[in-house]
């Protein structure tokens, strides 16, 4: 999505496509507060599965709406037909917090507007290189 948004952005043509209604929903979590996790997890004796990620929930309509937000633009979404997945997946994280007396901390909103400004780095570089 942030790739998505980026080249909207240093394009000029503000839609994005995307596939579905975008109501499916995801939760998303940062791969600091991932790592952390892990790392948490190891150090610990437990040896069940353990859910990691984030339990805020949130459409792909929202999450495309966040990064635009974040990339300062306002987009337009095109639905088109194509592979979404399941309807819903979220973390539970009750485990987690019990196990481990931690949970992520970084919101959607920080994470996202760290990986969208390396991103958006990263496509202006090759619209660049692909305009010479």
């Amino acid at each position: 999505m942030c790739r998505k948004v980026a080249v909207a952005k240093l394009t000029g043509k503000y839609e994005i496509e995307m596939w579905g209604d975008g109501e499916q929903t995801r939760s998303f979590c940062y791969i600091d507060d991932c790592l952390e996790g892990i790392f948490r997890l190891m150090r610990s004796d437990y040896v069940q599965p353990l859910n990691l990620g984030s339990d805020r929930m949130v459409s792909i309509n929202q999450l495309a709406e966040i990064v635009a937000i974040i990339a300062g633009i306002k987009i337009t979404v095109k639905h088109i037909p194509g592979p979404q997945g399941v309807r819903g997946r979220n973390s539970d994280n009750k485990r987690v917090r019990e196990v481990l007396r931690w949970e992520p901390q970084l919101t959607l909103e920080e994470g996202l507007k760290r990986t969208y400004t390396w991103i958006e780095k990263q496509v202006a570089q090759k619209l660049g290189a692909d305009q010479k």
